[in-house]
């Protein structure tokens, strides 16, 4: 997608955002030696609404630990959730010390689906290129974070590599370096009656009907993705099943992929409540992707 530049805007939060949802100030202090958090500032990568992502920083920009974290958010890609879901995850990432893009994208229901969503995805993250010369960020480290259909979107973001010429995603400019997949859907032909069908309605038709789509979209097809991927997932998940975590640590382990899977207690949510414990093993986690 080429961005024009209006496209490039950066938008000082603190005006209406997208959906009505405002985000809350980031917080101004962090815990024990935590740096502070500077306020998030809004880019568009592209026209329409939806095509938006968030930055949070560490207040003291350098000082904080290099490299980028990309938090999309889960709901089924489905138009009824949005980077809301997202917003507590980046606030509490910043001060820790991370910088945070919280990507919004096209969903089911206002536009989004095959190829749209993934479309976004690409384009939010290769926008980040130019953000870069803007905010001087480090894009030598981009590991992407993502919440249930947010696991997907941020195991697919690191396959784009090695999509076919074509493909959406394809080619990008922007480099994922690590994944953290939070009770992510990483097996989409073995998660076709999950959400009511949300796999079916995302890829418009079952794996019979678009095998080409599943091929192309389903994080198990694309190993080995070649970089460390992390897998966390409550033991009591009764939205995602951990064994869709688990089959995508065996396959991508056999595939020659480093890959791992820790359980925590809770439920689907727990690992997107800042203040659970579950919440607080992801942030060791990508410590160690650090």
């Amino acid at each position: 997608m080429q961005n024009s530049p209006a496209v490039s805007r950066r938008v000082v939060l603190g005006a209406a955002m997208a959906g009505g949802v405002a985000l809350a100030a980031c917080r101004e202090t962090g815990s024990g030696d935590d740096p502070p958090t500077t306020a998030a500032a809004r880019y568009a990568y592209g026209e329409d609404p939806a095509q938006v992502a968030d930055l949070y920083r560490p207040a003291g920009g350098d000082a904080g630990r290099p490299g980028i974290v990309v938090v999309i958010h889960g709901g089924f890609w489905r138009a009824q959730y949005g980077l809301d879901l997202g917003a507590p995850l980046a606030a509490d990432l910043a001060a820790h010390g991370w910088t945070a893009w919280n990507l919004e994208y096209r969903r089911v229901g206002n536009g989004g689906g095959w190829p749209a969503t993934f479309e976004d995805i690409a384009a939010g993250i290769d926008h980040l290129a130019e953000v870069a010369e803007d905010e001087d960020l480090d894009l030598s480290r981009v590991v992407t974070l993502g919440h249930s259909a947010g696991g997907h979107l941020a195991a697919w973001a690191a396959a784009r590599p090695g999509l076919p010429a074509g493909a959406p995603g394809a080619s990008p400019a922007v480099a994922v370096t690590g994944v953290v997949a939070q009770a992510g859907v990483l097996d989409l032909r073995g998660g076709v009656a999950l959400g009511g069908g949300a796999v079916v309605d995302f890829l418009g038709g079952t794996p019979d009907d678009v095998p080409e789509r599943y091929d192309v979209a389903d994080p198990i097809a694309r190993l080995p993705l070649g970089l460390p991927v992390r897998c966390v997932h409550g033991r009591d998940d009764d939205i995602v099943p951990i064994g869709q975590s688990e089959r995508f640590v065996v396959a991508a382990t056999a595939a020659g992929d480093d890959a791992t899977l820790t359980t925590t207690d809770g439920d689907h949510f727990a690992v997107i409540d800042v203040a659970s414990p579950a919440w607080a093993t992801i942030v060791d986690v990508l410590e160690q992707l650090s």
